[in-house]
């Protein structure tokens, strides 16, 4: 059988963006949306520069098949079941800054380069403090990104037209600020000009985000049945739900330029927060929330998480009484929302694995579901799924599923955290309380989760439960709130 690079070709337009990420959800979700936009009668016609933002990724596999890859959207449309593919051509360049700085900072001199987008997830958008030799790769997205501005800036010599506009899909409060404000902190670290800065501000144009699709990803184990079905071997296909959102705050009539609006679910509002608040609480705490707890319980997936009548209703309490009261917004619509969500996660066609969402799942567990336990205990609520859940999470990083090693994914400063206190643990060289103690420590909170010895006594109770008898203990059914 052909490879998809023998029945397609990728097709030439002017590289208008440059996209920091290769993952499953860029490529199922922007990528998607560029497609479309190019295939349309709109005025578009852009081609992306893909820029892998770690030493590690796809894109040597993304020039194996020139930038061609097909998404695979299946789901309920109308009630009806649907499944929608769709040949990605719009990759036309792919950099590994680790091995050609040269050649993206190249990119910084494009007459027609225009726009910037980024999913880095939540670790993303740091500041590394060390990024402070521009001349060599910066470790932190970030620093690539301040890089690139500054040699733009450079070559055409303060120019206040060739600002870009900035696209931050990653899920944090007020991506785009945040990025800007980044940027100028570390800046000002490398001691570069105030007329630099001035630039980096008001000439580019940076947006806060909401980016909505489950992307379960690559369709492992149905390869040959859509290889069958296309007629062609893409070993960079990519599955996601039918649903889409993309949320944009602009304030620069971002809108006119990049008018997918007209043709897709993108909304360009003038204040992203409701739409985010509600999405990141309820769709990605919900996801975070699960995760170990299914996983532990040797489920795999979303779907059969669904399926385990317990989980589902230990899911259901936790939404409906540690988050939706937390979130400044109808009830009604909180539940309208909660329950589509459900349908979503329900959905038989997208088989979406538990550790593809368990990525960087210390600092998911942060900005998804520590908000609203920090609410609940300000009220003066004791969130106890939440802080089950959290206990799991521990157990989780001990990297161990019975016999089978966990492979987990995080930054190396919490891999090493989690394996040095758990080898304590299991040398008899640290109590479990001392584990959740210095867990809940770490400054990486940013809230005082130790001074309440309620926490502390709780989380050791629910990891010494989960080591000695699983997720599903007594305590699990006696102690905690379940709504079927």
């Amino acid at each position: 059988m052909k490879n998809i690079n023998e029945v397609y070709r990728p097709i030439k337009r002017p590289i208008k963006i440059m996209q920091f990420g290769e993952g499953n959800f860029l490529r199922c979700f922007v990528d998607w949306i560029i497609q479309n936009a190019n295939n349309s009668d709109l005025d578009f016609s852009s081609n992306v520069v893909v820029v892998q933002p770690l030493d590690k990724g796809l894109i040597d596999m993304l020039k194996d098949q020139d930038g061609l890859y097909t998404t695979i959207l299946e789901g309920i449309k109308d009630k009806d079941p649907v499944s929608e593919t769709l040949v990605v051509d719009s990759l036309a360049d792919f950099i590994n800054p680790y091995r050609d700085y040269d050649k993206y900072l190249e990119y910084a001199k494009s007459e027609d380069l225009e726009f910037v987008v980024s999913n880095t997830t939540e670790a993303g958008i740091v500041l590394n403090e060390n990024d402070t030799d521009l001349t060599h790769t910066p470790s932190s997205y970030p620093g690539k990104l301040l890089a690139l501005l500054l040699k733009r800036y450079e070559h055409f010599k303060g120019d206040k037209s060739k600002g870009l506009d900035i696209i931050a899909c990653e899920l944090i409060d007020k991506n785009g600020d945040e990025l800007k404000k980044v940027l100028v902190d570390l800046s000002k670290i490398n001691n570069l000009s105030e007329d630099f800065i001035s630039w980096l501000t008001n000439s580019n144009r940076f947006y806060n985000t909401l980016v909505d699709r489950i992307v379960p990803g690559y369709p492992r184990g149905e390869e040959d049945k859509f290889y069958q079905r296309f007629g062609y071997v893409d070993k960079l296909m990519v599955k996601g739900e039918v649903f889409h959102l993309w949320v944009i705050e602009d304030h620069y009539n971002l809108e006119s330029r990049f008018p997918v609006d007209k043709i897709l679910n993108v909304k360009f509002v003038d204040d992203v927060t409701l739409y985010k608040v509600r999405k990141v609480k309820i769709l990605n705490g919900a996801h975070t929330f699960m995760v170990p707890l299914s996983y532990l319980s040797d489920h795999d997936t979303v779907g059969e998480t669904m399926k385990d009548e317990d989980l589902l209703a230990f899911i259901k309490a936790f939404i409906e009484k540690e988050v939706i009261p937390t979130i400044n917004l109808p009830r009604d619509d909180m539940y309208s929302f909660f329950n589509s969500v459900l349908l979503r996660y329900m959905n038989p066609y997208v088989r979406h694995e538990l550790m593809s969402i368990a990525l960087n799942s210390i600092t998911k567990y942060k900005t998804r579901i520590l908000p609203s336990v920090i609410d609940d205990l300000e009220k003066g609520y004791f969130p106890k799924n939440a802080f089950y859940s959290f206990a799991s999470l521990l157990v989780f990083y001990r990297g161990k599923r019975k016999e089978e090693a966990i492979a987990l994914s995080d930054n190396p400063e919490f891999l090493e955290f989690f394996k040095n206190e758990w080898d304590k643990v299991e040398s008899g060289k640290e109590r479990v309380r001392d584990l959740v103690f210095n867990t809940l420590s770490l400054s990486h909170w940013e809230y005082d989760l130790v001074s309440n010895t309620k926490i502390v006594d709780f989380v050791t109770e629910s990891v010494e439960n989960i080591l000695k008898f699983g997720v599903k203990s007594d305590f699990f059914y006696k102690e905690l709130d379940f709504i079927k």
